[in-house]
């Protein structure tokens, strides 16, 4: 997904040095675990932001509220709130922005895995160079997760002190979440080229057809 530099730049000067992860595509019941691994992962990096991008904008106002009554300072974005200092959760309600948020994140939980809606596609954030962590609800792209969970290059967590202490090991050693996002886009890309291939085998047919089409 496409972000515009100047957007991109703006972000990541607020952000500054702090210490960030994303919590990405996020259904109803998550956002809790989210908070909970937020609290955890504060007590060792007191300056933690936690982005939340929900996979529906339209729950913005109950996930506001949920925040804030467990006790965080959040901006929402849909709002109009930015980054500053103050503020705990950056909470990402609206559409088409995900691009934005994968690039300036080098930690990406994904949504849809801790509840039973079978995930979200991890191409898009590992060709951003994003660590990836997920629940273990994926069957809807579970050859990919099978394939990058068996290479080390994702981690599946189970619940929000398992998400808080692969999100904190990640944050506190930025070389191996470099090497993870790496090393899953480097497999990713092995699986490429399918389409290629496919109009190669059905060339010599297309021709033929075409020849035939010609024929007076």
């Amino acid at each position: 997904p496409d972000a515009r530099p100047a957007d991109v730049a703006a972000c990541r000067e607020a952000i500054g040095g702090r210490p960030v992860w994303l919590a990405a595509s996020t259904h109803e019941g998550e956002e809790v675990a989210v908070a909970a691994a937020h609290r955890i992962i504060k007590a060792r990096f007191p300056d933690l932001l936690t982005i939340i991008v929900p996979r529906h904008p339209h729950r913005g106002p109950a996930i506001h509220a949920m925040l804030e009554e467990g006790g965080l300072a959040v901006s929402r974005r849909s709002l109009g709130g930015t980054i500053d200092a103050a503020v705990e959760v950056y909470l990402a309600d609206t559409l088409g922005e995900l691009g934005l948020f994968y690039r300036v994140a080098p930690v990406a939980f994904l949504g849809g895995s801790l509840v039973p809606r079978g995930g979200q596609n991890p191409i898009e954030p590992v060709y951003l160079d994003a660590a990836i962590l997920h629940g273990p609800r994926v069957h809807n792209f579970a050859d990919i997760y099978d394939v990058l969970d068996r290479a080390g290059q994702a981690e599946p967590v189970a619940d929000a002190e398992a998400l808080a202490n692969a999100v904190a090991a990640l944050i506190a050693d930025p070389a191996t979440a470099r090497l993870r996002a790496s090393g899953a886009a480097a497999t990713l890309r092995s699986f490429g080229g399918a389409l290629d291939e496919t109009m190669r085998g059905l060339a010599p047919f297309l021709d033929g057809a075409a020849a035939r089409t010609e024929a007076p």
